[in-house]
């Protein structure tokens, strides 16, 4: 997902978005932690995405402090 189409959402969609990638990659996580699966890379990933959503979570709150 890309951070221009995180802009246009709402702060509700956001946050369910970054609830899906949370138990996205706790799921993953597990999955690693009992060979279950090679997909290893996949974590990084998620990471970014997840870090991009708090990115622009802090973003939006700025703007609203900022206003």
């Amino acid at each position: 997902m890309n951070a221009s189409e995180l802009r246009t959402k709402s702060s509700t969609e956001i946050k369910q978005e970054l609830l899906d990638l949370l138990r996205a990659q706790f799921s993953l996580r597990m999955q690693v932690a009992t060979q279950q699966t090679n997909k290893t890379s996949e974590l990084g990933k998620l990471r970014k995405n997840i870090a991009r959503i708090h990115t622009i979570q802090r973003e939006n709150e700025l703007k609203a402090v900022n206003k």
